[in-house]
């Protein structure tokens, strides 16, 4: 079974949800992946060892201008805007390739060839019985959904697999929740949390997958995300309540369950109610 955890924001309590619950597996045999790679923090809750880093790689252009007639065909194909075509020179922008390959396929003078360009790098590693998998994007790279697919290459779906996603709605969250079982929406009750969970809505409504609320720091802002469940038949999975106990484990790099073994009931309900 495969469950992302997602949120149409930032800051919402993904990352404390997706590894408290990797931890209150009944079964134990658990993968997470962080795909959050601009980001990624999941490990600084587990206590890691045996880790593995591999570079990744993503295809781009070279162009070989000796052979180049600059026709500017491949400029006009790339949907990307990574190749710019002008008097006797190209110009290439390897942030933006998408390292489709297109603009080799179809130069005329077979002037175009791809060669690796670095992105980031993947980290494997093990902490509590859980088999971490995590991607770290280089500074400064304009598009994390390459890296986010790679890290998801690692997936083994003989595992239950939690799926930690970026925050927000864009193509890098479409990359790390397709293809899941079930996506848990991690929002808050306030006015903030209610607009932005209404448009992570509408992404896993599109993509068609099932899904559900856990609402942090519960107790604080106003009743209208738990209208808005109400109205949209939407289940709440679990209430985690604005405590300042919580925040004190958190902020200590201490999962809630460790701290207090009564929440590790409480999450591994969700896993059942998911089921």
């Amino acid at each position: 079974m495969i469950v992302s955890v997602a949120s149409g924001k930032g800051g919402t309590g993904k990352t404390t949800v997706a590894v408290n619950l990797a931890l209150s597996i009944p079964d134990g045999d658990v993968q997470l992946l962080d795909c959050d790679v601009e980001e990624p923090n999941a490990y600084i809750f587990l206590d890691i060892h045996d880790e593995e880093a591999r570079t990744v790689h993503t295809p781009i252009p070279e162009v070989d201008e000796t052979r180049c007639d600059y026709c500017g065909r491949c400029a006009t194909a790339c949907e990307y805007n990574a190749i710019v075509v002008l008097h006797e020179q190209v110009m290439l922008f390897p942030e933006l390739c998408n390292g489709c390959g297109l603009c080799g396929m179809i130069c005329p003078r077979e002037a175009i060839r791809e060669v690796p360009r670095e992105i980031g790098v993947i980290r494997r590693c093990r902490g509590d019985g859980i088999e971490l998998v995590y991607g770290v994007l280089n500074i400064g790279e304009a598009r994390a959904t390459p890296l986010i697919n790679r890290v998801k290459d690692e997936l083994k779906a003989d595992k239950t697999v939690i799926i930690d996603c970026p925050p927000g709605t864009a193509c890098p969250v479409i990359a790390a929740v397709q293809d899941s079982d079930y996506c848990i929406l991690v929002t808050e009750p306030t006015p903030f949390g209610l607009h932005d969970l209404k448009l992570a809505v509408e992404v896993l409504r599109v993509l068609d997958i099932p899904f559900g609320l856990v609402i942090n720091k519960a107790g604080i802002g106003d009743k209208e995300v738990y209208n808005y469940s109400a109205a949209e038949d939407i289940p709440i999975l679990l209430e985690i309540p604005y405590s300042e106990e919580i925040a004190r484990h958190y902020s200590e790099g201490t999962p809630i369950v460790r701290a207090m073994p009564e929440w590790k009931t409480r999450f591994a309900g969700i896993v059942a109610k998911i089921r």
